[in-house]
C-alpha cells in the first residue's frame, strides 16, 4: 500500500486569453499550493474500486462524490496505464479521504488525479510520463509539480518561482456552486473583461511585485451575484481586500502569519469550509510507502 496527499492550489492571479480553435483559453496565472489537501491510499486489489470518505458537505450539501470512470482517479490510472505499454495492468483499491472542497476552484479534483499517477509510480517504481499528463485535466501538471509557480498556456507551461514565506492565508468557501466551463462561457459572452486588481497593504511584501488580477470574477459574479455579498463581507470582517481563485467561488487574503489568519478563520461564519493555510512547497506526494511492498507489475 502506498499513501499519497494532495495539496489544493490556489490562483494568485489569473489572466485569461480569448478562446482559441482548440476551444480552449490560453492562460497566464500565478498558482500556488497550500496545506489543505486530500489524502489518497492505494494498493493492488482483484477489481479496480474507489472509496470516498470525508466529502460530507464538501460539495454543497451534496457528499454524493462520482466513483466510477468518470472520476479523475480513473482517468489518471488509464493515462498512466497507456504510457506504460510494456507493464501489465492490475487493477487496484483506491480510498480517498476528500478534505478539499469541491466544485470550489481549488482543483481537489486535479489534486486527486495527480495523487493517483504518484501512487501508481510508487506501486510499479515506474516514471509518470509527463507528456501525456496536460490531456487529463489543465491543473494536473501543477498539481504534481506543486510549490509557486507561473502557469501559462492550458496550464501545462510551469516555470517554478522561488518559494513564498512571508504571509498565510484565509481560504472561505460560500454557499455558492459554479462550474469551470459555464465561467469560462459567460467570460466569453460577457466579452472577455478583466478582473478587478488586489493593490496596497492587502499583498504581502513577496507579492508586490506581481499583477494579482483574476479575470474569471467578473463571469463569476455574472452568475452568481450574490458573491459580491460574500467577498465584501469577508473584506469586512478581514480588514483586507479579498480575491478569487480559479474560476470561483473559492475567496482568500492574505494575512501577516498563521496566527492571524487562524484568528480571522474563527471570526468567519455563513461559509461552506473556511481553513487558515500556508503556503507548501510540493505537490502530490508519498507519505507513506509500505517498505517490503515486492509485487512488481510484469
Amino acid at each position: 500500500m502506498i499513501r499519497v496527499e494532495a495539496p489544493a492550489k490556489l490562483n494568485f492571479s489569473l489572466r485569461v486569453g480569448s478562446v482559441e480553435r482548440s476551444g480552449f483559453h490560453p492562460l497566464d496565472s500565478l498558482v500556488q499550493t497550500i496545506n489543505w489537501q486530500d489524502e489518497l491510499a492505494a494498493q493492488w486489489w482483484e477489481d479496480d474500486i474507489l472509496e470516498i470518505t470525508g466529502a460530507e458537505d464538501l460539495a454543497g450539501g451534496s457528499a454524493e462524490l462520482p466513483t466510477g470512470t468518470d472520476n479523475l482517479i480513473w482517468k489518471a490510472a488509464e493515462a498512466f496505464w497507456q504510457s506504460q505499454s510494456d507493464v501489465r495492468r492490475k487493477p487496484m483499491r483506491v480510498r480517498l479521504n476528500k478534505q478539499i472542497p469541491t466544485a470550489a476552484g481549488l482543483a481537489g479534483g486535479s489534486a486527486d488525479a495527480a495523487a493517483t499517477l504518484v501512487a501508481l509510480a510508487g506501486l510499479t517504481r515506474r516514471s509518470i510520463d509527463h507528456g501525456g499528463v496536460p490531456a487529463i485535466g489543465s491543473d494536473v501538471p501543477f498539481a504534481l509539480l506543486g510549490g509557486t509557480a507561473r502557469m501559462e498556456g492550458y496550464g501545462e507551461q510551469l516555470t517554478p518561482v522561488p518559494p513564498l514565506s512571508d504571509f498565510s492565508l484565509v481560504v472561505a468557501v460560500p454557499p455558492v456552486t459554479l462550474s469551470t466551463p459555464a465561467v469560462y462561457r459567460e467570460w466569453d459572452r460577457l466579452g472577455g473583461p478583466a478582473g478587478p486588481a488586489i493593490k496596497g497593504r492587502s499583498v504581502p511584501p513577496s507579492l508586490r511585485g506581481h499583477d494579482l488580477v483574476n479575470d474569471l470574477y467578473r463571469a463569476a459574479i455574472s452568475l452568481a451575484p450574490e458573491l459580491v455579498e460574500h467577498r465584501d463581507h469577508l473584506g469586512s470582517i478581514w480588514g483586507r481586500e479579498v480575491a478569487m481563485s480559479g474560476s470561483g467561488p473559492s475567496l482568500f487574503g492574505f494575512f501577516g502569519d498563521l496566527d492571524e489568519a487562524q484568528e480571522a478563520a474563527a471570526a468567519t461564519s455563513g461559509m461552506r469550509a473556511v481553513r487558515a493555510v500556508d503556503p507548501v512547497s510540493h505537490g502530490a506526494r508519498v507519505t507513506w510507502d509500505e517498505s517490503d511492498y515486492t509485487d512488481t507489475v510484469r
